[in-house]
């Protein structure tokens, strides 16, 4: 069921200074920054040849980000991210075997326009994970 890892996400309270220690410190190429208002994130990605890094930033004083970085002030890994073949098979695979799915159960779209469903942490030890369909 699970596929590749698509990307692992950090929150930064400075998305302008964390793309420039990617960029300029280690050397990677790194997207313009897009704002997401429907989730609440300012992102941008960093490029590498198997895998991303979303750069996660607050967007508004709802933004779920901000309050991930009040416990975790200097920034820290947010979630992972694997890709699935079937977002909704995989969804009632996981319902079936007794995760638990964040929200209401049904994929929004997410940050590269494909559906996404995130999984609550305590399914997963300790971990956020996202799904996204391939």
């Amino acid at each position: 069921m699970i596929g590749r890892l698509n990307h692992v996400a950090i929150a930064v309270k400075d998305l302008s200074a964390a793309s420039a220690s990617y960029r300029d410190g280690l050397g990677a190429k790194v997207s313009a920054p897009v704002d997401l208002p429907e989730h609440g994130v300012r992102i941008a990605f960093v490029e590498l040849a198997n895998t991303k890094i979303e750069l996660l930033q607050p967007l508004g004083e709802h933004s779920p980000i901000g309050r991930f970085l009040v416990k975790n002030p200097d920034g820290a890994i947010h979630h992972l991210c694997y890709e699935v073949e079937d977002l909704l098979a995989a969804r009632d695979r996981l319902i079936h075997s007794g995760a638990r799915i964040l929200g209401d159960g049904a994929p929004h779209i997410g940050a590269h326009g494909k559906p996404v469903l995130f999984l609550d942490p305590k399914s997963f030890a300790g971990t956020l994970i996202e799904l996204e369909q391939a």
